[in-house]
């Protein structure tokens, strides 16, 4: 039962990062908006968040640097696609190596330096058998997001502003008839994702292992682009989605600890393996995508041609 607890733990905390990261994806795609720049965004928070971190000796503003950086590159992203129309494709994947490259670069002098363990917990209930240490044993962050993902899941079924949003995504050419700022509106729906992913690298070199070493993120910011289509583009599935995508990262671990006859290469392959299955599976039901997806994600818009 111990064994059974630490790994659900680990897997929350494993899951944590892809979650944050694929909430904000996910306000995005809803707008219409792809953006595949979620690994570099993360990279860059990463290192911005674990500079700030170890040099003030504050989590806290770490994190806040972290959501600040990835802020920042989402404006980048903006910028390149909503104002100069450029292809979101391709815009996307040059923030990724760009972000990979400027983590690199500014964290040349922090290779291998770490933080102190941090305090994690909710008094009282994390002394709780078994529950206590598998559910309330872990980073404030892990509660942010959970809360995160409650929050967005009202806000986008219950709320005007979420039923504009979701009308963005599927005819931005409509909402901008019936008088809604489209390009402003994606425009906040991209600085809120970059956000959510800079707390998620932030996390990644803060908490989940608190140290800096080149390419931290490991493609987790592939991995939460699949998540959004695995969730079909649905927060609460997103949750779960993450929470699985977890446990795989983890069980790799718990196998190769209890001596499993497999080659530690293929374990570590593990997640990546599962991202890969799970979205050929998705791809075999094209009708299925059509119902789920925003119709107009990766459309440019152009207010001047409606």
């Amino acid at each position: 039962m111990e064994q059974f607890a630490s790994l659900i733990a680990a897997s929350i905390n494993a899951g944590t990062p892809l979650l944050l990261a694929a909430l904000g994806l996910l306000i995005n795609e809803r707008a219409g908006v792809l953006n595949l720049g979620a690994e570099g965004m993360m990279l860059v928070a990463a290192i911005a968040g674990f500079a700030v971190g170890y040099s003030t000796h504050s989590p806290m503003l770490g994190f806040l640097a972290g959501a600040l950086s990835g802020v920042l590159m989402a404006a980048l992203f903006s910028w390149l696609a909503l104002v100069l129309a450029t292809n979101q494709v391709a815009t996307g994947l040059a923030l990724s190596i760009f972000g990979a490259g400027l983590s690199a670069f500014l964290g040349q002098s922090l290779v291998g330096l770490g933080l102190p363990a941090q305090t994690m917990g909710i008094p009282l209930l994390k002394d709780i058998p078994f529950f206590g240490p598998a559910l309330f044993q872990q980073h404030w962050m892990s509660y942010l997001a959970l809360l995160l993902c409650g929050a967005i899941a009202w806000f986008i079924y219950r709320t005007r502003a979420g039923l504009v949003l979701r009308a963005i995504g599927e005819s931005p050419e409509s909402a901008h008839a019936l008088g809604y700022p489209v390009r402003w509106i994606r425009f906040a729906a991209l600085l809120f994702g970059g956000a959510c992913c800079g707390l998620a690298g932030a996390y990644l070199s803060l908490v989940y292992t608190p140290m800096w070493v080149e390419g931290l993120v490991s493609g987790r910011g592939w991995i939460a682009l699949a998540l959004t289509a695995f969730a079909t583009w649905r927060p609460l599935r997103v949750l779960l989605g993450a929470l699985l995508f977890g446990g795989v990262t983890i069980l790799q671990f718990y196998l190769q600890g209890m001596g499993v006859n497999i080659p530690s290469q293929v374990l570590s392959m593990a997640p990546y393996v599962a991202t890969i299955v799970v979205l050929a599976l998705i791809s075999r039901n094209p009708d299925w995508i059509r119902l789920n997806m925003p119709a107009s994600l990766g459309k440019p818009f152009k207010p001047d041609a409606s």
